[in-house]
């Protein structure tokens, strides 16, 4: 069989050196050993295509080629790829401002990775319970102006594929992303100008429950100044057109949404998960 070929494709070309066989050649002809080592070879055969069947369905999985090896990549990242890599110095976003402006991010502080304990409001470490912690990595950037700072997530997860794709199907159905009750913690570092990001501070944010990787990935953003702000608000509603909210009018939906995006796109890029589906 040629590589990429399907068993009994094409026939295998005949060779013959003197007077022609004839073909199929009387049975009674053949010696007892011929018998044999045809039986042999045909039994060795069947067994090798099967485990070689076998071993492709083990490798990629039922939903497609190398979608479990990607998943499995997904959730060792955290530990396999320097912090420079996960959170670069600086993010650019192409049209992810208003009108499609475009963002450039410059990172400002990055935080100890840690487990869960802490690090998230009371209801929202309910709602990602049922996936576990297994790690919990985050960053924070600021705009060009130094106007805005937002917070990134990584929440690498102890779950497999299908406790994934049910807390995924929870948040779609209850809408749990739009929540205000559910909005990530950022992350203040001293003399940064992120020093003053507190629970309070919270204008805008996003989270991606991902299906082909073990991975919540959460951005919220606020202004750097430290104001308080009394209605946040999602991202997606944001960022809408004709939006009048305070986080709408400064953009802050569009710094949320524009680096979670860039991070949930970057993470299935190292684990060269196939196919981008919708989280």
């Amino acid at each position: 069989m040629s590589p990429g070929g399907v068993p009994g494709a094409g026939r295998p070309a005949s060779v013959s050196f003197g007077e022609p066989e004839r073909w199929p050649r009387p049975f009674a002809r053949r010696t007892r050993g011929q018998v044999v080592a045809a039986a042999v070879c045909l039994v060795l055969g069947t067994g090798l295509i099967g485990g070689a069947v076998t071993g492709a369905w083990l490798a990629d999985g039922p939903e497609g080629p190398g979608t479990r090896h990607a998943f499995a990549v997904a959730g060792d990242l955290w530990h396999e790829v320097p912090v420079d890599q996960l959170f670069p110095p600086t993010v650019q976003g192409r049209g992810a401002g208003p009108g499609e402006a475009d963002r450039v991010w410059t990172r400002i502080a990055v935080a100890p990775d840690s487990g869960c304990k802490g690090a998230f409001d009371a209801l929202l470490t309910r709602a990602l319970a049922p996936v576990g912690c297994e790690r919990l990595l985050r960053a924070t950037y600021t705009d060009a102006t130094q106007s805005h700072v937002t917070t990134v997530g990584l929440l690498f997860t102890e779950a497999d594929a299908a406790g994934m794709e049910a807390l995924a199907r929870r948040f779609e159905r209850e809408r749990l992303d739009r929540r205000g009750d559910l909005m990530p913690l950022p992350y203040a570092a001293k003399d940064t100008a992120a020093e003053g990001f507190g629970p309070g501070q919270r204008a805008s944010w996003a989270i991606s429950v991902l299906t082909d990787a073990p991975v919540v990935v959460y951005a919220v953003s606020g202004w750097a100044d430290g104001r308080t702000v009394d209605e946040p608000q999602p991202a997606e509603d944001a960022m809408r057109s004709g939006a009048t909210t305070a986080p709408a009018q400064a953009g802050l939906g569009h710094e949320a949404r524009g680096l979670a995006d860039r991070f949930e796109r970057a993470l299935r890029q190292r684990a060269g998960t196939p196919t981008e589906r919708p989280s």
